[in-house]
């Protein structure tokens, strides 16, 4: 995400090298580049005057701060700039004094509504909060089916009255049965159109009015840019709304909607969608975003993402192999599946700083890496998982797995010395867990990229070291 934003604010820096300070004239070049970086992401005009009008003057007023030169001091200002427009912390879900909590989830047609519906259901299930979705959209096909489906998949109870019952009937009902039953939480999933209209905003009013939401979201999708923003104010002076989810932010390379959306609105994101799977929503994190745009990586992210799928005794189980040379390809395919329920390499490694910049070429390569591994160690038998020593020592063991993987003997070679070698490394590195991430090192094909993957193996252990 963000990925054109982010390269044009690089070229913004290179203005200001071999500077000795910031001045009003060598500053305005800087200026210029990230006004069109901002409007070519198709941020709010309003919001990019404002932006960079101040920016510069805090730029101009800072004083020469030792051992910092003036693009790292220019950074940090822009980095605060987008905090700032973006809304300077994190705006949680409102919670009831009395349960059940009501949320009320409301958007255009394709913005991703009935799912992010469920994905903000199992997010809060995840934080100990049972929920109960209810299905109002008795206008588009199968959307209450959708819902459903959603629901058994993550095991959330959904209430539903079939296609012909009333919306706001439904939802009076849903928040009832929520009463009735106990649960913490309800979501309220309501009917979209394809452009606003009267009709629309008159049936929100009334379920609004009836169930007297905690708290009223507006889901937006990140793709549209700056009219996701203009969106939210429209939707914000008809019916009121509290925040937005953004989804699809996993695909917009530009980030004119996460950047206007708070300054145009007046009303806050509180989560973004990051990708299709249901587990992809993440709670918004000005500080943490504008880290990822700058390319400064986002390792708070990271962890919390590590943290829902390992097991702190996994960890010093690890730790303890990893200290007596004793970690083995079993632990090492662990590791890589570890990886990929957090999500894409790419992904991952965008979260980790200094390795924003991988180009999509390497990605892939790491990617196609990573299978290519994974299809040579589940060819090994059981004692060659346990024991990669049995490897090292046997040409025709090593035959056997090439073979039967599809690959050529040098292959398994390499990665066996890869392995042994990055095994030697880790028990060298003495305290501390690197937690995930064994895949990047050692693995075929990485020595065509030594530092990167020394990069991130310190990275990782600097991270995780508190798990």
């Amino acid at each position: 995400m963000f990925d054109a934003l982010a390269d044009r604010l690089d070229d913004a820096w290179k203005k200001l090298r071999g500077q000795n300070k910031i001045s009003k004239a060598n500053i305005q070049d800087t200026l210029k580049e990230v006004r069109r970086a901002l409007l070519s992401a198709d941020v709010n005009l309003q919001v990019v005057k404002a932006f960079i009008a101040d920016v510069e003057a805090k730029a101009l007023g800072e004083g020469v701060i030792s051992g910092v030169n003036p693009g790292q001091q220019f950074i940090k200002i822009v980095y605060d700039e987008l905090v700032k427009v973006m809304g300077e912390s994190n705006v949680p879900l409102a919670q009831a004094e009395q349960p059940p909590t009501v949320i009320l989830m409301a958007g255009l047609q394709g913005t991703g509504k009935t799912t992010a519906t469920a994905k903000l259901a199992l997010y809060l299930r995840k934080q100990d909060r049972s929920c109960l979705m209810v299905g109002t959209d008795v206008y588009r096909p199968a959307a209450i089916d959708q819902l459903l489906t959603l629901g058994n998949q993550i095991d959330v109870p959904v209430f539903e009255m079939g296609t012909d019952a009333d919306p706001v009937e439904i939802a009076q009902q849903g928040v009832a049965k929520a009463k009735e039953l106990g649960v913490d939480t309800v979501i309220v999933d309501t009917a979209g159109r394809l452009q606003i209209d009267n009709d629309m905003m008159g049936e929100l009013s009334r379920i609004k009015e009836t169930i007297k939401p905690d708290d009223t979201l507006l889901v937006v999708d990140a793709m549209t840019g700056q009219e996701a923003a203009s969106l939210t104010h429209t939707f914000h002076e008809q019916i009121g709304i509290t925040g937005a989810i953004l989804t699809k932010l996993d695909g917009d390379s530009r980030g004119g909607a996460a950047l206007s959306v708070r300054q145009v609105s007046g009303q806050p994101i509180k989560f973004v969608g990051v990708g299709e799977k249901v587990e992809a929503l993440e709670p918004f994190y000005p500080d943490r975003l504008a880290s990822r745009i700058l390319n400064m990586g986002d390792i708070l992210t990271l962890v919390e993402k590590a943290q829902e799928e390992i097991d702190l005794a996994d960890v010093e189980k690890m730790q303890s192999k990893i200290m007596e040379a004793k970690f083995d390809f079993n632990d090492f395919i662990k590791q890589m599946r570890l990886l990929k329920n957090m999500g894409s390499l790419g992904g991952v490694l965008k979260l980790i700083p200094g390795m924003g910049k991988i180009s999509g070429a390497d990605l892939a390569k790491g990617e196609t890496q990573l299978q290519r591994t994974e299809s040579m160690i589940n060819s090994m038998t059981k004692a060659e998982k346990a024991d990669p020593d049995l490897l090292a020592q046997s040409p025709s063991r090593r035959r056997r797995v090439a073979k039967g993987s599809g690959f050529e003997e040098k292959d398994v070679s390499k990665l066996v010395t890869d392995f042994t070698k990055m095994r030697s490394m880790m028990q060298n590195m003495g305290r501390g867990m690197p937690g995930i991430g064994m895949p990047g090192m050692g693995m075929p094909g990485m020595g065509d990229y030594p530092d990167r993957g020394r990069r991130k193996k310190k990275k990782k252990k600097k991270g995780f070291g508190s798990l």
